[in-house]
């Protein structure tokens, strides 16, 4: 088994299947381009929806990627071996190409194969969807898995629940996958220890999805003419198996980050149990929120969406750099260790180096006067307290207001006398835990397949929409900074100093509507790059897009790099209407807006 670094597994990954006729695509965004359903990009499929309901791709139906993605579900568990809020994913994609017996045999090749990773066979588990009343078993799979060289004793058959993906709404494309997992060479928890036991005997390190069939609206499920692989390897955690390290946090990828806050805070990463929590905080959330803040996207800390994300993660950051005895300024620092680290692989982090630099830096400067104002709520609590102990109710206020950690208040109330209610604390912080998951959860249910004719139209309406921008308030400079789009409405980011008064606000409205008015069609054309920019195009020029792009034209209005589903003329859409203008962020303004019906 290769010891690799995450650099030469980045660059083996894409090698190895850039000589199976992939073409190489970039990572796209961390913000998703016009998904309403979550905040961040959390898989490599999220950029390639619309091509894996059937758009074709500009580069083709091989696409290979490294894609850089943020979960935040589990923010207050960081700390721990396991979780992290960013992550890259290595991706391999099929659309309406190969299927099932290439996929899973190149899967094992590049696990196996000396010239690749170079993994014992014997060392590898791997499990098939076992069937259900809507689908049959997966023996497909299986025998390929066997043909491959895998013993019987190595391949298990798991319910829908393990080895199955989607549809992410309810209904669209979804189907069975196959998963491969490593023995970590622990004993097994019981004679039924298998892949899907959750004691850590068997690491899950890849998966293939098979998406074969489309679940419709009443539940069946129909095959899809236009079958699509996906796949994915989390990076971070495929080092950690190579590399032999329990944790990501001993490979590579975090060591040089460890080094900054040991310089920086004079203690060792493995000091205690304590310490080695607050250096794995730290460094995750400065590395998160350093690419964050790097993408073309824009985002800024804030009190909504991704900023709000943004400043939850930078604030847990400081309290835990605080705790480490990082003096002011030090988070910057660290960033500037991440930003060096990542660099080659990430050009937009030295493009963006001192927005990165500064936000941070702003938001230390916040949250000292936030920590204030927590300390003066602190001691007005215990000055009326009738007993000794603090409320549990109190305590997580305290947390989820002013950003004080359970452990800062314990201190704090020992310090004065008091004791803490930890146990209401705990149901305090589960109640919120579960309004935050139906939050989640609602979030989710419009699902990634949204390709309705009313989301088409109102995503049309948002080149109309940047178009004017930049006709009325006469700045070129103007660009999407991120949109959320639905099939009611449309939200729009874009860059600008200051709010729009009504005269533009109408001015912005007619200008699309006499587009509307045109009836003038949408026409898609496929070029190169170069020939975007010398066409004019707009888009945000930089390492996101490949080889070939997809260029919208709607002639005399609009021309812009796009993707995603579109109307064909905008006749189709209807009459505009600014609902609402208001700030995003620093520099930022948001414009929400509505197609009525005329």
């Amino acid at each position: 088994m290769k010891d690799l670094t995450s650099r030469e597994l980045r660059s083996l990954y894409l090698e190895f299947f850039k000589s199976k006729g992939h073409k190489v695509i970039p990572s796209a965004s961390l913000i998703p381009e016009n998904d309403p359903t979550v905040l961040f990009t959390t898989a490599g499929m999220h950029p390639l929806v619309p091509y894996l309901l059937g758009e074709k791709h500009p580069q083709g139906t091989r696409l290979t990627d490294v894609q850089k993605c943020v979960r935040t579900g589990d923010i207050d568990e960081v700390g721990d071996a396991s979780h992290c809020t960013f992550f890259e994913m290595l991706g391999n994609w099929s659309l309406g190409d190969y299927f099932k017996e290439e996929a899973i045999s190149w899967s094992f090749e590049f696990l196996t194969d000396e010239k690749w990773l170079g993994i014992p066979k014997d060392k590898l588990y791997f499990t098939c969807f076992e069937g259900d009343e809507n689908a049959p078993k997966d023996t497909e799979s299986h025998d390929i898995w066997r043909r491959c060289g895998v013993e019987e004793d190595h391949i298990f058959y798991l319910s829908k629940k393990h080895n199955w993906w989607g549809p992410a709404g309810i209904t669209g494309p979804c189907g069975p996958d196959t998963e491969m997992f490593i023995d970590t060479g622990k004993p097994k928890c019981s004679e039924n220890c298998d892949p899907s036991c959750s004691c850590g005997k068997y690491l899950e390190i890849w998966n293939d999805v098979f998406m074969q069939y489309n679940k419709t609206e009443d539940g069946t499920f129909v095959p899809l003419a236009h079958k699509n692989v996906d796949t994915g390897m989390g990076l971070d955690r495929t080092i950690s198996i190579l590399q032999g390290k329990e944790s990501v946090y001993d490979t590579d990828v975090f060591s040089s980050i460890l080094d900054k806050i040991s310089e920086l805070s004079g203690k060792h990463y493995k000091d205690d149990e304590d310490t080695m929590k607050a250096f794995r905080i730290v460094a995750d959330h400065v590395r998160c929120s350093t690419f964050i803040l790097g993408d073309e996207k824009g985002v800024t800390p804030s009190n909504v969406d991704q900023g709000y994300v943004l400043r939850r993660l930078l604030r847990r950051a400081i309290r835990f750099s605080m705790k480490l005895g990082i003096a002011a300024g030090g988070l910057p620092k660290i960033a500037e260790t991440v930003i060096e680290q990542y660099k080659d692989v990430y050009p937009e982090l030295l493009d963006n180096r001192e927005k990165i630099l500064t936000e941070i830096s702003l938001e230390e400067e916040r949250f000292s006067k936030t920590i204030n104002q927590g300390m003066k709520e602190f001691d007005k609590l215990v000055k009326y307290l009738k007993t000794n102990e603090i409320p549990g109710k109190s305590a997580f206020r305290l947390y989820d207001t002013f950003g004080f950690p359970l452990e800062f208040t314990m201190e704090l109330a020992k310090e004065n006398g008091f004791t803490v209610d930890e146990q209401g604390y705990a149901e305090a912080f589960r109640k919120h835990q579960e309004k935050s998951s139906e939050g989640a959860t609602q979030r989710f249910k419009g699902g990634l397949a949204d390709n309705s004719v009313a989301t088409a139209r109102l995503h049309t309406a948002t080149h109309l929409l940047n178009a004017g921008l930049r006709n009325v308030l006469k700045d070129d400079s103007i660009q999407q900074k991120g949109s959320n789009i639905t099939a009611e409405r449309l939200r729009f980011d874009f860059n600008f100093p200051r709010p729009l008064t009504d005269e533009e606000k109408q001015k912005v409205e007619d200008f699309v509507n006499e587009a509307i008015k045109a009836d003038v069609p949408v026409v898609c054309t496929e070029m190169t790059l170069e020939e975007a920019k010398e066409q004019n195009a707009i888009g945000v020029f930089g390492s996101k897009y490949g080889e070939l792009v997809k260029v919208y034209n709607i002639e005399g209005w609009s021309k812009e790099i796009c993707g995603g589903p579109h109307a064909s003329r905008t006749g189709e859409l209807g009459r505009f209407k600014i609902v609402k203008e208001q700030s995003s962020s620093a520099g930022v303004r948001r414009i929400r807006g509505i197609l009525e019906e005329v």
